[in-house]
């Protein structure tokens, strides 16, 4: 993302002239995190119309001040009354501090956009990715859960091929950056790497297993079925987001040693035939997604890319050979976890509530 004296100043003309459309305060709980600081930045640069805006991290960053278009803001110490007169709160916290202050926002009166797990398979909460169910976003809900980042970001790439046969099942294995853990992840990944570069012992404290240079099954706990976490929330996410409840999906979620952004390769399976052309004519005109497909340069999505980009990667579309009915597509996707993934998509869900 881009940050510009000259594209902020056209903003703010631009959102001063909005018709019909008032001020808004919004708040961003846990806005020290990898998550929160995006959710900050992809805020500044959006059209919602922030005048006041709140900002809580834990007590070590109280009192640090930053701007926001222009204007002091002082970091905050989390309350119960933390929300009065907000319009809107996006919480970029961990699944037990949504689970008690989610409440309490809409208590005050405010919209709720969750970032954790807290809410998202709650039957009466939307788990919205705006460009696939967003008519689900209306005034009278008050609750919106952001997805895990690996079902927003590979659901970008599934929707517009469903619309040309209807998807049936869908194999994945995903290739996870570090920041899908966090800031700490993140260092440790630098720091691990300084140090087997130097040939130095690192002793990891944040993941499980060595990370410079490695990669391993995703750290989250392994259920009776196998099937770890992260993988169990994908099955499910993607099932709820699309509306496809007897969706089959199988999911490797695998970590690896790329600081920002995830991949992912993945095999679709649809009830009719879907044409490569087809597929191509689809996601050059789905809105939040690129094609990178050169096949002559041997050109295809890769982090060093999506990384910072809004839109999602797609590439190596192509006819699964394994498929005798020819109804199954591959294709490799990459998308920025902490963007779409994460703070992009629940400043777009703010953005369809002004």
């Amino acid at each position: 993302m881009t940050h510009s004296s000259q594209a902020l100043a056209s903003q703010t003309a631009e959102l001063s002239s909005r018709a019909g459309v008032g001020t808004k305060t919004v708040a961003v709980v846990g806005a020290t995190g990898a998550v929160g600081a995006e959710m900050l930045r992809c805020l500044e640069e959006s059209s919602y119309p922030t005048e006041t805006l709140k900002a809580f991290a834990s007590e070590r960053s109280a009192g640090k001040r930053f701007k926001f278009r222009g204007k002091d803001v002082e970091m905050q110490v989390l309350t119960d009354d933390a929300f009065e007169g907000c319009d809107a709160v996006l919480f970029a916290s961990e699944t037990d501090i949504s689970k008690k202050y989610v409440p309490l926002a809409v208590k005050a009166g405010a919209y709720a956009i969750d970032n954790s797990s807290a809410f998202r398979m709650d039957a009466s909460v939307p788990l919205v990715v705006p460009e696939v169910n967003g008519a689900l976003i209306t005034p009278a809900q008050k609750i919106y859960a952001n997805p895990n980042c690996v079902a927003a970001i590979m659901v970008m790439a599934l929707w517009p091929l469903h619309q040309a046969g209807k998807l049936k099942r869908v194999i994945a294995s995903t290739y996870q950056s570090a920041s899908g853990a966090g800031r700490p992840a993140m260092d440790e990944l630098e720091e691990a790497t300084r140090a087997y570069l130097k040939g130095e012992h690192y002793e990891p404290r944040v993941l499980p297993h060595p990370y410079a240079f490695n990669l391993f099954s995703h750290n989250t706990s392994i259920g009776a079925d196998g099937y770890n976490g992260e993988e169990t929330k994908v099955v499910a996410e993607l099932r709820k987001i699309m509306g496809l409840p007897d969706l089959r999906v199988g999911v490797t979620c695998v970590r690896v040693p790329v600081l920002r952004a995830h991949s992912m390769a993945i095999t679709a399976e649809f009830d009719s035939k879907v044409s490569v052309d087809a597929a191509r004519a689809l996601l050059s005109k789905a809105p939040g997604v690129k094609i990178v497909d050169n096949r002559e340069t041997n050109h295809f999505p890769m982090p060093v890319e999506s990384g910072g980009q809004n839109d999602v990667l797609v590439g190596r579309i192509r006819e699964d050979i394994s498929d005798p009915t020819g109804h199954s597509l591959a294709l490799f996707i990459s998308g920025d976890q902490l963007l779409k993934g994460a703070a992009l998509n629940a400043v777009q869900i703010a953005e369809r509530l002004i």
